[in-house]
């Protein structure tokens, strides 16, 4: 080797071992499951064998949030490690043919995968988007190097082209036939995990499961044959077992490459359950999906990142999803840089003990009339009328209005949750919109 081919090999190294440092990156959300539906959290009639692995294997927050009961807005927070309501996403867009034309994850914002893109990462989503259907707002176009899923909200698990206006992509050409959603979602991710296992990559998984229609094939319905009475219950357990399925084959394909112990892998719900519409369970919260009790805000959430975090921890100071952008980023190597406004923090820190302090002073979350702030123990929130104070404590269930015997609090709690307000915005757009147009009320006789 002459001196020139030295140097050049010297000038490499840094660059080499720094991608070699860089742990891949797996996100994977489950769509309305709710807080009881995993082993993990005390769920006993669907087993989740490689879910529970991953509270086992890592960490499982008692207290993990996401910043919205409902589905669009929350993966706009995740995206962004912003609360949406920073940038006018607060609501869903309604379906396809009714959404507003300006509907989407802003692109004054910068999105998770660009964000890591930029660090050298390859960057793959397969699954649920619901953040834009326009072309400017495509996955593609917000920093995936590849896409497979379909653009808005609920869909046909067994039908590619059951909504016309909401069918599934690879990429941007159409796919004609499917399966099963949750397997090939779960496959596609997998192959592209065999296909960049040489270099950083971050996989992007948001399952349609267990979203309505209740849909399941045979082959996961027999596994409760004769064990669960309720047809409904039992073809959401047939769901839910295939998306724990799924996530076992991702996590098959890491052990297969030998990636597991150079991966940080996160689970987590988009919101809580909507126990009416398919049998989720929240138990021992109140309330449901869309709202701001604890049911519709607090989610099964876990992360696995072998010998960088611990193993079977139970953290219980909380957390929310917004945390995950600076989590990855710092992971990465990096560091959020102030202009990007996050409202997120890094995690790591606090998971290995370095850091004994709350990750946060305090959380909050405003969806259109509902609001809500948690401090400590304390919640403070209103479902549109006055507000009820919770000490989550003594009562995780929200049973107790503390309200009238410590209004110093109420008002302390109200007041701060005023001042996070006033970094928010307007919604860009309403329930009430259809098509870019507010329906117009009807004349009283």
């Amino acid at each position: 080797m002459n001196r020139r081919q030295f140097l050049s090999v010297l000038a490499a190294a840094p660059a080499a071992m720094a991608a070699e440092a860089k742990p891949n990156i797996v996100l994977i959300v489950g769509d309305d499951l709710g807080y009881a539906d995993l082993g993990s959290y005390g769920c006993q009639d669907v087993p989740t064998p490689h879910l529970d692995s991953i509270a086992r294997n890592g960490v499982r927050f008692t207290d993990g949030y996401v910043s919205c009961p409902y589905c669009s807005p929350t993966r706009a927070g995740l995206m962004t490690g912003r609360y949406q309501t920073r940038f006018g996403h607060e609501f869903n867009p309604g379906p396809a043919e009714q959404a507003v034309a300006e509907f989407g994850l802003p692109l004054t914002e910068t999105a998770m995968p660009k964000r890591l893109k930029d660090l050298g990462y390859k960057t793959g989503m397969f699954g649920k988007w619901h953040l834009g259907y326009k072309p400017a707002f495509h996955p593609q176009q917000r920093g995936f190097d590849e896409f497979y899923g379909f653009l808005g909200g609920a869909h046909s698990y067994l039908d590619a082209e059951a909504d016309p206006a909401n069918p599934v992509f690879r990429g941007t050409a159409q796919v004609p036939k499917i399966d099963y959603t949750t397997d090939h979602f779960a496959a596609e991710a997998a192959g592209f995990i065999e296909r960049n296992k040489a270099e950083p990559f971050f996989v992007y998984l948001p399952f349609n499961a267990v979203h309505t229609p209740l849909e399941a094939l045979k082959k996961y319905l027999d596994r409760f044959e004769g064990k669960i009475a309720d047809p409904r219950r039992k073809t959401f357990a047939a769901m839910l077992s295939a998306m724990d399925d799924g996530v076992g084959l991702i996590l098959k394909t890491l052990e297969k490459h030998k990636l597991t112990n150079r991966t940080l892998l996160v689970f987590h719900s988009d919101n809580g359950g909507p126990t009416a519409g398919n049998t989720s369970r929240n138990t021992p919260l109140r309330g449901f999906k869309a709202q701001v009790y604890e049911g519709g805000i607090r989610v099964p959430f876990l992360m696995q990142w072998p010998g960088k975090i611990p193993k079977g921890k139970a953290y219980s100071n909380p957390v929310i999803a917004l945390d995950l952008l600076p989590t990855f980023v710092a992971a990465a190597g990096a560091a959020p840089a102030a202009d990007w406004k996050c409202d997120g923090v890094n995690l790591l820190p606090y998971l290995t003990g370095k850091d004994k302090s709350l990750p946060h002073a305090q959380l909050c979350w405003r969806f259109g009339q509902q609001w809500a702030i948690r401090s400590g123990d304390w919640k403070l929130m209103s479902m549109g009328a006055e507000p009820a104070l919770y000490n989550l404590k003594t009562d995780i269930g929200e049973a107790s209005d503390l309200s009238s015997g410590d209004k110093a609090r109420v008002e302390s709690l109200a007041a701060a949750w005023e001042a996070w307000n006033k970094d928010n915005i307007p919604a860009k757009w309403t329930p009430q919109q259809r098509g870019g147009q507010k329906k117009k009320k009807k004349k009283r006789a």
